[in-house]
């Protein structure tokens, strides 16, 4: 899909910014090239798409060299995300999302229908088409410039740092949300960070560069197990030696299988009796399926004076879970990011089998440093 023979850049006959970089990357794949300042990651990006152009080398998109392709039509065939966004201030949403559509004089008719197909993809309403980039947060700001990316169904996308601006909740929000969805639409992406956590948490492969080169490039799980060198080892830091662990990848592994519930009919006294039989500050509320539907806390109680008001009434339905094979460094991630003492764990049918809390990741943690290699033990049951 995606392929750098021999790429150098050099300014004006100075140090390379780029040395003999040589990397393939497969259709589909989510690439994150990351490395401290001036490491070349972001040169590295801008020369396929022919922002800046290389100065030896090739780079060749599905087996052609983009040398040899116009430069405008190159880059309305590859989808641009950028930290900035870039919206057009005095056009709708519709119009932001379909501007490369227009360059490529689309009719009316397809570029309503592409906007409505688009705008469902990242869970907005067809109501905010009509709106301007100002009356939107600056998270539904990103989803709309990754949607004008996606417009043309291109098959390459690059995005610079394209979450960097953003609050750390709508960050991790924004992360999950496209992870998904590139999942689903099978596009092959070159991402570009500065934040390892973002880099582990996305990428199919870690691209990690120092001084123009290439320093390693290979899974999450493989740099986190075996590190090239010293610098990598430090790049990574010593607070990720839990994603590290070998033998311990998936929530499956350290989940608690009995996770203290309410049935979303029941009262908060009901609760609250329940809490004190399980020496719990929280709950989480199912429905008769045990599908989850929130959660319930002694400081929501402590908020609602009605005993006999039912749990639907006063939860917290904003609670976001993981399903039993999701990768431990993700949820890792999101407990430290959101600042949470545990996340539910569900299946497919959204129906609760587990949980996760900061305890037992302490576990693995005490494990990782002080252990003696022993086999993980099964969790205590909550």
């Amino acid at each position: 899909m995606l392929e750098f023979k021999q790429v150098t850049k050099r300014y004006n006959d100075e140090k390379a910014a780029v040395k003999g970089l040589n990397l393939k990357i497969d259709k589909g794949e989510f690439v994150c090239f990351i490395g401290p300042s001036g490491c070349g990651k972001t040169t590295t990006m801008k020369m396929v798409n022919r922002l800046i152009d290389s100065s030896e080398g090739s780079i060749l998109v599905n087996g052609k060299d983009i040398k040899k392709q116009d430069p405008v039509e190159l880059r309305r065939s590859i989808g641009y995300v950028i930290q900035q966004i870039g919206l057009m201030p005095h056009m709708t949403i519709k119009e932001n999302i379909v501007l490369v559509g227009t360059l490529l004089k689309w009719s009316e008719d397809r570029k309503d229908k592409r906007a409505k197909e688009l705008i469902k993809l990242v869970n907005m309403s067809e109501d905010y088409l009509e709106k301007y980039p100002h009356e939107l947060s600056g998270g539904q700001q990103q989803r709309i410039g990754v949607l004008r990316a996606l417009a043309a169904d291109p098959p390459l996308i690059l995005m610079d740092e394209p979450f960097g601006a953003l609050d750390p909740i709508t960050r991790d929000s924004l992360q999950e949300e496209f992870k998904k969805l590139q999942k689903e639409l099978h596009k092959t992406i070159v991402f570009v960070t500065h934040d390892m956590d973002e880099a582990l948490k996305l990428a199919d492969k870690v691209v990690i560069m120092r001084d123009g080169e290439i320093v390693q490039a290979d899974s999450p799980e493989e740099i986190l197990r075996n590190p090239a060198n010293e610098f990598v080892e430090q790049f990574l830091g010593k607070d990720r030696l839990i994603q590290g662990r070998p033998d311990v990848t998936t929530v499956g592994q350290i989940m608690l299988r009995s996770p203290a519930k309410i049935d979303v009919g029941d009262t908060m006294r009901a609760a609250i009796a329940k809490m004190r039989e399980r020496r719990v500050d929280s709950l989480l509320v199912v429905d008769s399926e045990n599908v989850l539907k929130g959660y319930i806390d002694v400081e929501i109680i402590n908020l609602n004076s009605k005993s006999n008001a039912s749990v639907y009434e006063v939860m917290e339905s904003n609670i976001s879970p993981v399903f039993e094979d999701s990768l431990l460094r993700d949820t890792v991630h999101k407990i430290l990011r959101r600042s949470a003492m545990y996340v539910p764990v569900v299946d497919k049918s959204h129906r609760v089998v587990g949980i996760v809390t900061r305890a037992s990741l302490a576990d693995i943690v005490y494990d990782t440093i002080w252990g003696d290699g022993l086999e993980l033990e099964k969790p205590v049951q909550q």
